[in-house]
């Protein structure tokens, strides 16, 4: 029996030109995370990451973190195109062909969001297929190849840095969760947290979902991020 640690990345830029690119905060949750497993003596037997920019830069801040304090360095990643995320300006055309105004308000924040939402509803159901993207079902395939991979060849912990669509995605398969239900999930994953499946060859089981325990203290309340 292995544990399979998946994280999201840290704070990318949200708003900006370029989404994928860790924040300066989005680097201090990363290597915060990797100093939080290297207090707690986890060590990975293998890595997992997305291709984009923002996987590789939290998986490099993780490290970091691991290795300031004292531990030896990660295995090296197995890249996995199948751990991208979606690419969210695509869904939101399907539904909303004028494009959005950039979210420098709460308003325009949650506008953002809501029209994402019924975007990924549609996605889903099969009712829309964004430009460049996958279908979803070869998007959840996708995700259940690596799912099945760790399973069939591990053992022991397990590190996987991807996106909020994919772990929900993971997380819905391993629940048999709604689709809404996945959406809801996406929506409220936090950035570097950590959710974990334990697992055997022949399945996963959910055993945390979104948690922050490396930021679990006061001097760290302002770093909790979603976006």
């Amino acid at each position: 029996m292995g544990t399979l640690y998946l994280v999201r990345h840290g704070q990318a830029s949200f708003g900006a030109d370029d989404y994928d690119q860790l924040s300066a905060q989005g680097q201090r949750q990363s290597v915060r995370l990797g100093e939080y497993f290297a207090f707690k003596g986890i060590a990975f037997e293998a890595t997992l990451t997305g291709t984009l920019r923002r996987h590789a830069q939290t998986f490099a801040g993780i490290q970091q973190g691991m290795e300031a304090a004292g531990t030896p360095p990660l295995p090296e990643p197995s890249a996995w195109p199948g751990l991208n995320e979606y690419d969210s300006a695509a869904v939101i055309a399907t539904v909303h062909p004028e494009a959005l105004q950039k979210p420098t308000t709460p308003e325009l924040y949650k506008h953002h969001f809501r029209v994402l939402r019924q975007g990924l509803t549609a996605w889903m159901a099969g009712r829309v297929q964004p430009e460049g993207m996958p279908t979803y079902v070869e998007f959840r395939d996708g995700i259940a190849a690596v799912l099945d991979h760790v399973r069939t060849r591990h053992t022991g912990n397990v590190l996987l840095v991807s996106s909020g669509g994919p772990i929900s995605t993971a997380v819905g398969q391993v629940l048999g969760t709604a689709p809404e239900t996945t959406i809801d999930l996406n929506m409220r994953i936090r950035n570097s947290a950590v959710t974990e499946f334990v697992y055997t060859q022949s399945r996963h089981v959910l055993l945390t979902y979104n948690t922050l325990p490396h930021l679990d203290h006061p001097d760290h309340a302002g770093w909790i991020t979603f976006a």
